[in-house]
């Protein structure tokens, strides 16, 4: 039963992947204006999610100053990464898909999986605590996965394209899952390094890609729009930290 719970609520958390069907009746013109301000608010939730959500919890787990080395390697590995897309993908004259949507869902799988991590970890210490943790993940998901698609949108990749590609990133959050249940001891301990390199990598995204694609906006009306949606993904972020917080007293 525990094994059909965890199960259960992994791909409930996979399907909110989905939430971007929500957008697909909107004209291509007025898609790409909402994508455009859903970036912003996406590069805010990276922010917010590395500094508020990741980093408090790795600094928890790991002493000194090595989650914070870690989270400077994680910057490398995702600077290496996109070097290798480009050179892979992009010739000459210039890239079809921006290698930023790659990124994205590379980065968003890692994170994903370890959802299915906290998930399953859960489920296996009570029933009560595993729905706890998969309702408080499910409504970080929501927002992230808007922000997501709108990142893979903007990137170039069709709609049906985003909407497959970003379900199949979340559903890293099932084998995550299924080898915490299998191999409970082992797969834990990977996480506590997992955690500040994609922490690193949401701070790439974001600080290399996204908010250099915001300066290319230059009327005043819509910049500030901008630094709103953008101040409102982190101020998200922070909220859903205090209410995890008091959820887990």
């Amino acid at each position: 039963m525990i094994l059909l719970y965890i199960l259960l609520a992994v791909i409930c958390v996979s399907c909110i992947s989905l939430i971007g069907l929500a957008l697909l009746g909107f004209k291509n013109k007025t898609l790409d204006k909402i994508t455009h301000y859903l970036v912003s608010f996406a590069a805010g939730s990276m922010i917010g999610a590395a500094f508020l959500h990741i980093m408090p919890e790795a600094s928890e787990k790991l002493s000194g100053l090595l989650p914070y080395l870690i989270v400077i390697l994680g910057i490398i590995l995702f600077f290496v990464i996109e070097k290798v897309l480009h050179w892979r993908h992009c010739h000459e004259e210039h890239c079809k898909v921006h290698s930023v949507a790659y990124l994205n869902l590379f980065g968003d799988a890692v994170h994903n999986f370890m959802d299915g991590i906290a998930i399953a970890t859960s489920f296996l210490i009570s029933p009560e605590l595993g729905i706890t943790t998969t309702i408080a993940i499910l409504i970080h998901e929501i927002p992230q996965e808007l922000g997501d698609y709108a990142i893979l949108i903007h990137s170039g990749l069709s709609k049906a394209k985003a909407l497959g590609y970003n379900f199949l990133s979340a559903a890293f959050a099932i084998l995550g899952a299924l080898l915490t249940y299998l191999f409970a001891n082992y797969v834990n301990g990977l996480t506590i390094y997992l955690m500040p390199i994609v922490a690193g990598g949401f701070i790439y995204m974001a600080s290399v890609d996204l908010i250099p694609e915001l300066h290319k906006e230059t009327k005043i009306k819509a910049s500030i729009i901008q630094i709103i949606l953008m101040l409102f993904g982190i101020a998200l972020m922070w909220i859903m930290k205090l209410a995890l917080d008091v959820a887990w007293l």
